[in-house]
């Protein structure tokens, strides 16, 4: 997996590409943490995301936790894969997917 980060003031955009596994969600997870220090928004693009696991699904319900207290987040350029599995787990109903 490869994360692409972008940073522009309160805001922070990460880019996923590739799966998001047991082996790859702890790399995520400290892209986020990372970053999250001052920011007010969190756009997760998953336009190169190919796969995600629960323990990927782990790592974006805690960023979407932090960002309810801090600001907001939203995922975006999710494929019909990715949302698939988003729909059936039921973060489709918790998460902003534009």
């Amino acid at each position: 997996m490869t994360i692409e980060k972008t940073l522009n003031g309160t805001a922070a955009a990460l880019k996923i590409i590739g799966r998001l596994d047991t082996t790859t969600a702890p790399e995520l997870e400290a892209a986020i943490d990372g970053c999250a220090s001052g920011i007010q928004e969190l756009v997760l693009d998953c336009e190169g995301l190919e796969y995600v696991s629960s323990a990927g699904l782990r790592v974006i319900l805690k960023a979407q936790k932090l960002m309810n207290a801090q600001g907001k987040m939203k995922l975006t350029h999710v494929n019909e894969t990715i949302m698939e599995v988003f729909d059936i787990t039921g973060f489709a109903d918790i998460l902003t997917i534009e």
